[in-house]
């Protein structure tokens, strides 16, 4: 009965653990934060028991948001860790940092649209209320204004596939890796020429089955690529195909911590 009674406590205690606590928890005890009431022999009758009532979990999409799935795969793998400084380049309303803002990460953002970043500074204030609004800039990513080396994460997502030309494309990406730290982590969302016949425009722009004009890339240029900016790719080119619509690529690096 005295383990049956350290079992149930056990469980009780992993029902208040954080997200990331119980990731690092034995694979056979997660299960039991899922339960909303847990029975616990007491310590000075463990024959009798009581009915606890636990409150009720945050939904994953209060805890998330929208999130994009493959950054919520970083997540589980735990490349992305609390204290970590995140910029989301192009960060749109806000969809990717719910978690990030909620977990105690150091948040920044851009976008060029000031709608965005006004909804952003908006959530950032309910969520993580000590992070600075000027975290979040109205700015194009070819002109971004942070500081060289300053993050360890850089996430871009759905956003270099609106590159006008090459020197655009280039431009953004140049940028990006910038403000990325030694040995840092870019993880980027964009359309691609993979696994899917697309209409050229001109160059590397585009016109896809949904009708959508975008500038694509393709495994060879993401590949040289990767090797010319000083990076290792950290998982395989992952590469979604949407049905009559478009191609969208994950391209994660992991910039080399010393220069070759």
């Amino acid at each position: 009965m005295e383990d049956h009674a350290r079992h149930q406590l056990r469980s009780l205690c992993l029902a208040k653990m954080t997200f990331r606590q119980r990731e690092e928890a034995p694979r056979q005890e997660r299960f039991f934060h899922l339960c909303c009431f847990t029975t616990v022999a007491t310590q000075n009758h463990p024959a009798q028991s009581r009915m606890i009532s636990m409150p009720p979990m945050t939904s994953l999409q209060e805890q998330f948001g929208p999130i994009d799935i493959y950054l919520f795969d970083q997540l589980q793998r735990g490349r992305i860790s609390p204290g970590m400084c995140v910029l989301d380049a192009g960060c749109g309303f806000g969809r990717n940092l719910v978690y990030l803002l909620r977990e105690g990460h150091q948040v920044f953002g851009l976008d060029e649209s000031a709608a965005a970043i006004e909804s952003v500074r908006s959530l950032a204030t309910s969520l993580a209320p000590a992070i600075p609004p000027d975290n979040f800039r109205v700015e194009p990513i070819e002109a971004m204004s942070f500081p060289d080396s300053f993050a360890d994460v850089v996430l871009c997502s759905a956003v270099l596939h609106f590159a006008r030309d090459d020197q655009h494309f280039a431009a953004m990406l140049r940028n990006i890796w910038r403000v990325l730290k030694p040995g840092g982590l870019f993880f980027c969302r964009l359309a691609s020429t993979i696994g899917m016949e697309h209409r050229r425009i001109d160059g590397r722009r585009f016109l896809s089955p949904d009708g959508v004009e975008r500038y694509l890339v393709d495994e060879a240029l993401l590949v040289r690529l990767t090797h010319d900016l000083g990076g290792q790719l950290l998982d395989p080119l992952k590469t979604t195909v949407v049905q009559n619509q478009r191609c969208m690529t994950t391209w994660i690096v992991r910039k080399n911590a010393q220069p070759r």
